[in-house]
């Protein structure tokens, strides 16, 4: 069901003017840095404008939790997903950027706004000291899963080389800290 409504949602997303940007080639193939946003299809760009908003998401439920976790292990991975996520957000922006001014647009129509995320930070924002942890492996349990989720889709849709590996390392890696959070629970 999860992985449906991904696809129904890059979908939707190429439907949002700024959204489809370009169309990749039969067959990329790695170029130049100057040369690399050629090869970025309109679903790369959907990717990455989705990837950014819920990679700011993810940097607030862990800026909102980090001083309130109370479990080691815990406190760690979000530390680490910190670093990781920030880092991504980056290289994300930066694709987008080199894609043009229409990818930098799309960016930052989807950046703000998503219901679920709001509910999910006031849910942390307002949990017990004493319930922060659970209050936080659930919310970003399921919020990286939906991450896996979307980098997994789109390992079957990407064009640009670049952004296919940064969607299998985010299915990777996002797969890995759902299953240290469910170790934690």
């Amino acid at each position: 069901m999860r992985r449906l409504r991904t696809v129904v949602l890059l979908a939707a997303l190429l439907l949002v003017p700024g959204c489809a940007v370009g169309a990749a080639p039969a067959q990329p193939a790695p170029v130049p840095a100057q040369t690399a946003a050629a090869t970025m299809s309109g679903l790369d760009v959907v990717f990455l404008t989705t990837m950014v908003a819920h990679t700011e998401q993810t940097l607030e439920l862990v800026r909102l939790s980090r001083d309130r976790v109370t479990d080691r292990k815990l406190r760690t991975l979000v530390a680490a997903i910190e670093v990781t996520e920030t880092d991504e957000l980056a290289t994300m922006r930066g694709w987008l950027r080199e894609a043009g001014p229409a990818a930098t647009g799309a960016a930052h129509q989807h950046d703000h706004g998503h219901g679920t995320a709001a509910e999910d930070l006031a849910r942390l924002r307002d949990a017990p000291a004493g319930e922060v942890d659970r209050v936080l492996l659930d919310v970003l349990g399921d919020h990286q899963d939906a991450a896996a989720d979307l980098a997994r889709a789109h390992l079957t849709v990407g064009a640009d080389p670049r952004v296919r590996d940064l969607a299998g390392r985010v299915e990777r890696s996002r797969t890995a800290q759902v299953s240290l959070m469910a170790g934690l629970t």
